[in-house]
């Protein structure tokens, strides 16, 4: 049987982690010994404020332009901030580091990637939500069929759709009250991609 940890309600979860998505608030993961997020591979922003200049390895930082910089992982896929299975600048860590939250894939009902995710993936098939009310869990449902049709219908959109699994989890989030109510079948593909792209813009409106 596979392993189950606790992810917590799903509605403050979702509140949680549409605050960090308008804002700095960063989310509060129950990671426990996990460390997922530090061994597969993720480059990390570094913005101005994140202020580790006094720390960071220059041989793993990358200039993106004159104010950000991108600290990349050694090549087993490790964070250079790694040191004996434990974050050495946690307390200090970017805000990148703070916003990550890979329940967002639990959430969407997808993996976090391929093999180079795998660590992340068996996190993320682990986590389980509880629902407080009958409305959470359709919510759940509808961000799980939003991304659902967001990865199956890319040519629907008259844009460039996220191919991403954070990309389209996260869209998925911004947009899931498009498909949180029942439809007739009416709408043509299209039309729904249509709708979650203002959707997404809303949301981004708002916040």
């Amino acid at each position: 049987m596979d392993p189950v940890i606790q992810a917590g309600p799903f509605g403050a979860w979702l509140q949680q982690f549409v605050a960090s998505l308008r804002g700095n608030t960063g989310t509060d993961v129950p990671c426990g010994t996990c460390v997922g997020c530090c061994v597969s591979g993720y480059p990390v922003p570094i913005r101005p404020a994140d202020a580790l200049d006094d720390v960071l390895p220059l041989e793993f930082v990358v200039p993106i332009s004159s104010t950000s910089k991108m600290l990349i992982a050694r090549s087993d896929g490790t964070c250079p901030m790694l040191q004996n299975k434990q974050c050495a600048v946690y307390t200090r860590r970017p805000q990148t580091c703070r916003d990550y939250d890979c329940r967002v894939f639990a959430a969407a009902g997808i993996d976090a990637g391929g093999s180079e995710r795998s660590v992340i993936n068996q996190r993320v098939r682990a986590w389980c939500f509880v629902y407080e009310s009958e409305a959470e869990e359709r919510i759940h449902q509808a961000i799980k069929l939003t991304a659902s049709f967001i990865r199956d219908n890319a040519t629907a959109f008259s844009g460039r759709a996220p191919t991403a699994p954070s990309g389209i989890a996260v869209l998925a989030i911004k947009a899931f009250e498009v498909l949180l109510h029942s439809h007739d079948g009416s709408q043509s593909p299209q039309e729904i991609a249509s709708a979650i792209v203002a959707a997404s813009r809303r949301f981004d409106l708002a916040a």
